[in-house]
């Protein structure tokens, strides 16, 4: 038997920008992508705190160090600049394995700084 386990998780991540032409996604910074072991096109479920709006695209990478999150086609109407998100992707792990299961966790301050990491 297989379970769905949180994988990575960005916590607290400020949109930054919103662009409702682009034909969709969610871009963020590679360096943290990178952090957390997300991959280019990975499928992201997101929870935005502002307003509940929870939402499953996917995950492109803008360019590393810019501390980018943008909302882009249609999720650019389920939040805006300043909204702090949660980002997750989650992996499908054998029920043997599940015991030591620890997902990679950043959580950023409003300039998408990171101030904890846990399982890195």
């Amino acid at each position: 038997m297989q379970l769905s386990l949180l994988k990575s998780k960005i916590h607290r991540a400020t949109v930054t920008a919103a662009s409702l032409n682009y034909e969709g996604s969610l871009t963020i910074s590679a360096d943290l992508m990178d952090k957390v072991g997300l991959r280019a096109y990975e499928r992201i479920l997101c929870g935005n705190m502002a307003n509940g709006e929870r939402f499953e695209t996917y995950a492109i990478p803008g360019p590393a160090g810019s501390a980018n999150i943008q909302l882009n086609g249609a999720t650019a109407h389920l939040g805006q600049v300043g909204d702090r998100l949660t980002i997750m992707s989650f992996a499908q792990v054998e029920a043997s394995d599940a015991g030591g299961w620890v997902p990679k966790v950043i959580v950023l301050d409003e300039k998408n700084r990171i101030v904890n990491e846990r399982g890195l």
